[in-house]
């Protein structure tokens, strides 16, 4: 791995994930503020005349407790999409971008292998999405703490995240393999975005049409279960794993066809 291009890469990409978690955090608190019984009850009977709406944003479980309430509000609809336009966002800022200005050749000039210039990449990728998550992660408990002291199941939540940070990975190696495989990087950028959105998309169908279950099963979004994982399934993190597995997969894709692919600048 190359240190230099790293600090440059992740510095190049420091501004909008920092504003992606602060509009995250913004969120975050004010979905922690409505964390009252008498609110949650007054949502729970909105949730009982509008099921289909709420389940179009993932909200379709009854929150019980403050964990729950989190990933009732959080989990469903806003870190997925949150995923979904940073993934889109590092594969046009660290490749499509400077393939299409030509900058990239400067990268591709240094006297350092391909495999390291790919590898620097994918590293930057996974250590951007570990710091959205990580503090995303922090704002949760920061805001849960100051409101609700102790009221929280850390070990849960850490699972949950935890998962949250794999699906992640998946998303972003998604995105990037789809932009590396494309002589037009711009078109494999929108092929690799356009993809991970319509697996999102699966995944609320399944959840608001009557009968359209299947089509969320058919989305890799649905390995990613967060009341399985605070409760701590065993199932639920064995399809972590498999996730896992997948971002490991196209990973490896892309360093192959990186390392082997004539680019035209």
């Amino acid at each position: 791995m190359m240190r230099t291009l790293f600090m440059r890469s992740l510095r190049s990409v420091a501004i909008v994930m920092v504003i992606l978690v602060v509009i995250a955090d913004m969120y975050i608190a004010s979905v922690i503020s409505l964390y009252d019984p008498s609110v949650s009850e007054s949502l729970a009977v909105m949730q009982e005349a509008m099921p289909e709406l709420f389940a179009a944003f993932g909200m379709a479980n009854a929150a019980s407790t403050l964990l729950d309430f989190l990933i009732n509000y959080l989990y469903g609809f806003l870190f997925t999409a949150l995923l979904i336009v940073l993934a889109a966002y590092l594969s046009n800022k660290l490749f499509a971008s400077p393939l299409k200005d030509g900058s990239f050749a400067w990268i591709l000039a240094t006297p350092c292998s391909r495999s390291s210039l790919i590898l620097t990449f994918v590293v930057v990728e996974a250590v951007a999405v570990a710091l959205v998550v990580a503090l995303c992660w922090i704002g949760e408990v920061a805001f849960c703490e100051a409101w609700f002291p102790s009221e929280l199941d850390q070990r849960g939540l850490a699972c949950v995240n935890g998962g949250l940070f794999v699906l992640g990975l998946f998303v972003v190696s998604l995105c990037f393999a789809a932009t590396i495989l494309f002589k037009n990087a711009g078109l494999g950028l929108g092929i690799g975005a356009g993809v991970c959105a319509l697996f999102f998309l699966m995944g609320l169908m399944g959840s608001v049409g009557e009968g359209l279950a299947w089509v969320a099963n058919l989305s890799p979004y649905k390995l990613f279960d967060p009341y399985s994982l605070a409760a701590g399934s065993a199932d639920a993190f064995a399809n972590v794993a498999l996730l896992c597995g997948a971002a490991i997969g196209l990973n490896a894709l892309t360093v192959i066809v990186f390392m082997r692919r004539d680019f035209s600048l």
